[in-house]
C-alpha cells in the first residue's frame, strides 16, 4: 500500500536540483527529515518532545551539518519550533490552535474536491477508484491501522487530481501537521464505515465531474473528522484548566 506523502515529498518531487555547496549533506538530511517527519505524524515523536542535536547525530550516524539542515527544514514545514539557546522541539498545538487549522483544512479539500472534479484524468480516474477501494478492505476487515494508510492515500489521489501543484502542496503541509489529531480520529469506534460512505459520495461526483458536489460532501466529510478532533482538543484544554475558543 502506499505511504502517505510529505509536502517536502512534493518540493523535492518538483525540485530536484540541489546546489553544488549542498549536495554532500543534502541525502542525509533529505532522510533525516523524511524519518523525523513521519515519526512527528504517527505520533512516536509527541507533542513538546526535544530533539536534541547530539543524540540525532548518534541516531543517525551523521555530523551537526545535515542534522542542523533536517531541523531547518522541519521548523521550516511548521512541524518543529527552533527555541533560542533551548534548542528543537515538537510543535504542542493548544486547542483553539487545532480548530482553526481544520477550519482552513476544510476550505482547502474542498477546494481539491472540486478542481478534481473539473481537471482529472484517465489515470486519476483509476487511481481514485483503486485508493476507495483499499479504503473499503480496510474496513470490511476491521484494520484501522490499513485504514488510516488507504484514507491518506485516498485523499492525496484527490489532491494530485486538482493538477494545482500549489494547492496540493499547501493541502499536503496543513495536512501533516494536523496527522497526529487525525490520526487518533481515524481509530475512533465506528468511524472507518462513515468515512467509506462519505468517500464513496465524493468520488461520485469528481468521477461525475460534479464540482459543486464534490466540494459540498468534501466539507461535510471534513466536518465529521474536525467535530471527533476538536472534540479530543476540547478535553485536553479542559484538563489543563484553558477555554477554548467555539465558531458558530
Amino acid at each position: 500500500m502506499p505511504t502517505s506523502r510529505t509536502a517536502f515529498d512534493l518540493s523535492i518531487r518538483e525540485n530536484p536540483i540541489i546546489s553544488d555547496a549542498k549536495a554532500d549533506n543534502a541525502p542525509r538530511s533529505v532522510s533525516i527529515v523524511e524519518t523525523l517527519a513521519i515519526e512527528i505524524g504517527h505520533g512516536d515523536l509527541a507533542p513538546g518532545v526535544h530533539l536534541e542535536e547530539e543524540v540525532l547525530c548518534h541516531r543517525f550516524s551523521a555530523s551537526r551539518t545535515p542534522v542542523r539542515e533536517a531541523l531547518r527544514q522541519l521548523a521550516a514545514r511548521g512541524l518543529i519550533e527552533i527555541k533560542p539557546r533551548q534548542g528543537a522541539f515538537v510543535v504542542q498545538l493548544d486547542a483553539d490552535r487545532v480548530v482553526e487549522m481544520f477550519e482552513v483544512m476544510g476550505y482547502l479539500e474542498a477546494a481539491c474536491s472540486s478542481l478534481a472534479a473539473k481537471r482529472h484524468n484517465s489515470q486519476d480516474r483509476i487511481a481514485l477508484t483503486d485508493a476507495h477501494q483499499q479504503c473499503i478492505a480496510a474496513a470490511e476487515r476491521d484494520d484501522p491501522e490499513s485504514f488510516y494508510q488507504a484514507n491518506a492515500h485516498f485523499h492525496e489521489c484527490i489532491y494530485r487530481a486538482s493538477h494545482n501543484r500549489h494547492l496540493e502542496e499547501q493541502t499536503l503541509g496543513l495536512r501533516n501537521r494536523l496527522e497526529p489529531y487525525r490520526r487518533d480520529v481515524t481509530f475512533h469506534a465506528g468511524l472507518m464505515a462513515i468515512s467509506v460512505h462519505e468517500h464513496e459520495k465524493v468520488l461520485r461526483a469528481i468521477l461525475e465531474m460534479n464540482q459543486n458536489d464534490a466540494s459540498t460532501f468534501m466539507s461535510q466529510h471534513l466536518d465529521t473528522l474536525s467535530g471527533d478532533a476538536v472534540s479530543m482538543a476540547s478535553m485536553a484544554a479542559r484538563r489543563s484548566g484553558k477555554k477554548i475558543k467555539s465558531y458558530v
